[in-house]
């Protein structure tokens, strides 16, 4: 065990771990969860930074990773193959071959500055699965899946490997540039695929039986709850926009009444954006603002600012839009500015399947916890882009303070323990109905 991970599992040990004694729970399983996060030490060695993760899409290190967990893949009995798209993909046949496949897995990309398990989680969770399986005695194929791109890092553009997967990929995005200019096309010459062919990587509706896959929370209720695992009952709809609003820029000696200053206007709106979400129960996020011309001594004419919001449902999180807008285009009047609204993202709400979110909650239910606590995911994840070719669900895994994408990242070896066990009950509860 290093060092740093030493440091970072005292810290994340729960007053009321998960015991691993309790009824169900599988001999073994801490080995096994010691085994995953001494996996996952291995894989943050591989990072384009000295100084903290980052390993982004069609990178060297992307690269290196898929021979490490490829390896891993192979030593559970999983046949490998990197798809069209750069996703790493292993197969375990079922009682015949050729079956349709239940698909396990999540991604190896990261932000700059990453954790150790946002993604490579669940990707390590599946492979122990799998691990655990019989070739030829499940009555679907079994299959880990690595994607490759999920943040977005690099391109700008996230979820491009489970775009890939869905049959989703947008051929424009060969066009996209990271920021040294090189293309998402190129890029993928270089790895070794075939841009043109990308599209290739898509699985037929019919291939597939379902995707589960397990991930840390990025948030803090599971802690809060004293509980280790818990379902996942949808996805975030979500909208973002770039607003700017338009005043006049003048010296700073232009008395208050005359003034149209566009930063004091940009701040209103923040506030606004905060007391109308907060009120409305929907996450609502502004990253990012700017003004213009940025001397210290005019009033700014230009501010222009990112909104991200969210909510449980398309209805919701457009009702919410629309009551924002009246009121940011309120704020603008009483302060003689313009509004500009210029959306740049929108993603429809995704529910879990029943039928899969039943099996994790048996799966939860084998590891001595039988009412698995039920939460909306606020951050989109790769189960959002398969849900257009296969049902989906999520297992939910407790982290320290619900910090994620950050060094601070960390889990319990109890709690991944518990991760595989519920993930390979899972498994075993849809073997036995299948659809």
């Amino acid at each position: 065990m290093s060092a740093g991970r030493a440091v970072a599992h005292e810290r994340a040990e729960p007053a009321a771990p998960v015991d691993a004694s309790a009824p169900g729970v599988r001999a073994g399983s801490l080995a096994e969860a010691d085994l995953l996060l001494d996996r996952a030490d291995v894989l943050a060695t591989h990072s384009a930074s000295p100084t903290g993760i980052e390993r982004v899409y069609l990178s060297p290190e992307h690269a290196r990773v898929h021979e490490v967990v490829g390896a891993w893949m192979r030593d559970a009995g999983l046949r490998t193959w990197q798809d069209a798209a750069g996703n790493l993909c292993g197969r375990l046949e079922g009682e015949r071959d050729g079956l349709p496949a239940l698909l396990l897995g999540s991604h190896l990309d990261t932000v700059p500055g990453a954790g150790r398990y946002d993604g490579i989680l669940g990707v390590l969770a599946a492979v122990a699965v799998a691990a655990r399986v019989a070739p030829g005695t499940l009555p679907f194929a079994l299959e880990v899946v690595a994607f490759g791109d999920e943040e977005g890092t690099r391109f700008g553009t996230t979820l491009l490997g489970s775009r890939a997967l869905a049959g989703t990929w947008d051929p424009a995005w060969g066009a996209l540039t990271d920021r040294d200019g090189v293309t998402l096309a190129d890029a993928a010459r270089a790895f070794g695929l075939d841009p043109a062919r990308i599209t290739e990587a898509a699985r037929a509706p019919g291939s597939l039986v379902g995707y589960l896959e397990a991930h840390i929370e990025q948030g803090p209720l599971l802690e809060e709850a004293g509980r280790a695992l818990g379902l996942v009952t949808s996805i975030a709809a979500a909208r973002r926009f770039e607003l700017t609003l338009t005043g006049e820029a003048r010296h700073c000696a232009t008395p208050w009444h005359r003034r149209r200053d566009a930063l004091t206007g940009a701040a209103e709106a923040v506030l606004t954006v905060e007391r109308v979400a907060r009120a409305r129960g929907c996450p609502a996020t502004v990253g990012r603002i700017e003004a213009s011309p940025g001397a210290v001594n005019v009033i700014p004419g230009i501010a222009t600012f990112s909104l991200d919001l969210r909510a449980p449902s398309d209805a919701e999180r457009d009702t919410t839009w629309d009551v924002l807008r009246a009121e940011l285009e309120r704020v603008a009047a009483d302060r003689g500015l313009v509004l500009q609204v210029v959306p740049t993202h929108e993603a429809p709400a995704v529910h879990c399947a029943p039928r899969l979110q039943d099996a994790l909650r048996a799966g939860v239910a084998a590891t001595g916890d039988p009412d698995a606590p039920e939460l909306f995911s606020v951050a989109g994840h790769d189960t959002m882009a398969v849900a257009a070719v296969t049902d989906v669900a999520m297992l939910f895994v407790r982290c320290a303070g619900g910090i994620s994408h950050h060094a601070d990242e960390s889990v319990t070896r109890a709690d991944v323990a518990a991760t595989i066990d519920a993930l390979h009950a899972a498994v075993l509860a849809l073997a036995e109905r299948p659809a």
